[in-house]
């Protein structure tokens, strides 16, 4: 049976340490990237979280306590929106939220609910990466292959691709697509996401930032964090050769690099699956998954 999760009250004394403390966190998390922003410099792994995802810095700054707590001499929070205030100060308006946003936020929770309950699957070896570039006459990112062209395609050719996240497959190149062992769709993504997926990881960052003010702050960075870590490991096991930019590759076209890379994919995943729970706990104000996560309250009132 679920369990309503209890409400907490903070003085605006507290709140305000929480929220300059997770805006300082927020910056420090992406004082690289906008230094770079600033310089019109690009970086092929650490970018990818602002470009792919399309989220400025600006969103990881703004705190929001979760649906459970209320605060106190907020007034001016009033006026943001899926806000409201009562006697008691001012809260996340979960049900104006859910209301507005019904069709993506039922979809969002079915999709993590979905992805949480299904076994983990450690066998692609990131090979999304390189069926990204099987056979092109252009590549995706302006850096070398490890490889070459020819080595590449000659790891892709000797190995089965078991992609289960659409939004890779949809990247494949046109050679590399019935290739894969399981044909994808948008249509489907919910039956085939799956948890040991780097990319389903990284992903519940972006579901994340759209249940906006539903979901806590540090909840919000530690799923940033997440997608940063998985973005390391996804260039690190990919056909690039990043070695100038201090990156060592994860050889996945070799025993030990498999054998290193599926270690690390089941670390992240657990990550990951930890993360999907805490924001289904998060987002539905109810507490009916195991292993509930301290950052579901303010950190001040634990």
């Amino acid at each position: 049976m679920s369990t309503v999760l209890d409400t907490t009250t903070l003085s605006r004394a507290e709140w305000s340490v929480l929220a300059d403390a997770h805006a300082a966190r927020a910056d420090a998390l992406t004082a690289d990237h906008r230094a770079r922003a600033s310089r019109a410099e690009k970086h092929p792994v650490e970018d990818f979280l602002f470009t792919y995802y399309s989220y400025k810095p600006a969103i990881l700054r703004r705190w929001h306590p979760g649906i459970d707590v209320v605060l106190a001499d907020a007034d001016e929070r009033a006026a943001w929106r899926w806000y409201r205030s009562d006697r008691d100060g001012v809260r996340v308006d979960a049900e104006s939220f859910r209301t507005e946003r019904g069709s993506l936020y039922r979809g969002i929770v079915s999709l993590l609910r979905a992805t949480a309950d299904r076994p983990a699957q450690f066998g692609c070896f990131g090979l999304h990466e390189w069926a990204m570039a099987y056979r092109a006459d252009e590549v995706r990112h302006a850096v070398p292959l490890r490889l070459g062209r020819d080595g590449t395609d000659a790891v892709v050719d000797a190995h089965d691709l078991r992609c289960t996240h659409f939004d890779a497959f949809r990247f494949f190149t046109p050679d590399a697509v019935p290739l894969n062992r399981t044909p994808l769709s948008r249509d489907d993504q919910a039956e085939r996401e799956q948890p040991g997926c780097l990319h389903a990881g990284m992903d519940v960052y972006k579901w994340a930032v759209k249940l906006g003010p539903l979901v806590p702050g540090a909840l919000l960075l530690a799923a940033f964090e997440l997608a940063r870590d998985i973005r390391t490991l996804d260039m690190q096991a990919s056909p690039y050769d990043l070695r100038g930019w201090g990156y060592v590759p994860v050889p996945i076209e070799t025993a030990e690099g498999k054998a290193e890379y599926v270690a690390r994919q089941r670390s992240l995943s657990e990550r990951g699956q930890g993360l999907r729970r805490d924001v289904i706990r998060a987002v539905t104000g109810t507490d009916d998954t195991p292993g509930r996560a301290d950052f579901l309250r303010p950190r001040s009132v634990l």
